[in-house]
């Protein structure tokens, strides 16, 4: 780590700077086009989850009995904000690997925080198996003890 940046790859040998090798900088456009395409389908995946919590919403509220929400209503509609969060955090991911040299680590570790939050809010526990909350538990601290090694300051 170098002034507080974490590198994808050596300095010198990122995507964004032009190779010397024509064949190398030809595979490197290829790689930045597709980062692009794929920053372009998680914009999609935005909006139509966007879409999707509005239809989840105004399902809800339209059945019996009208503008109440259960708690299970409660945890769908969470569990779709959550997601619509979740596939931003993903984009950030995307446009800063476009912008630098480096990997967002703590970003990354982040929104693996978030969605294994997001699994967490929207569990049927009536449905799931202990060994599963167990897993999940273990998981959860994995991540959090990752996010606090990274984030601590040496």
């Amino acid at each position: 780590m170098e002034n507080g940046k974490e590198h994808l790859v050596e300095p010198g040998h990122d995507l964004t700077k032009k190779h010397e090798d024509p064949f190398i900088d030809f595979l490197h456009r290829i790689i930045r086009f597709a980062v692009k395409v794929l920053a372009i389908l998680m914009v999609l995946v935005i909006v139509w989850g966007i879409g999707d919590v509005v239809y989840v919403l105004y399902q809800r509220i339209n059945s019996p009995p009208f503008l109440l929400l259960s708690i299970n209503d409660i945890l769908a509609t969470f569990g779709a904000f959550l997601a619509v969060l979740i596939a931003i955090e993903i984009f950030i991911n995307i446009t800063m690997y476009l912008k630098t040299d480096v990997i967002p680590v703590r970003l990354v570790v982040a929104t693996a925080l978030m969605a294994i939050s997001r699994k967490v809010i929207i569990f049927d526990f009536e449905k799931i198996t202990p060994p599963l909350i167990v897993a999940t538990g273990v998981v959860v601290f994995a991540l959090g003890i990752t996010y606090w090694l990274i984030s601590k300051k040496i």
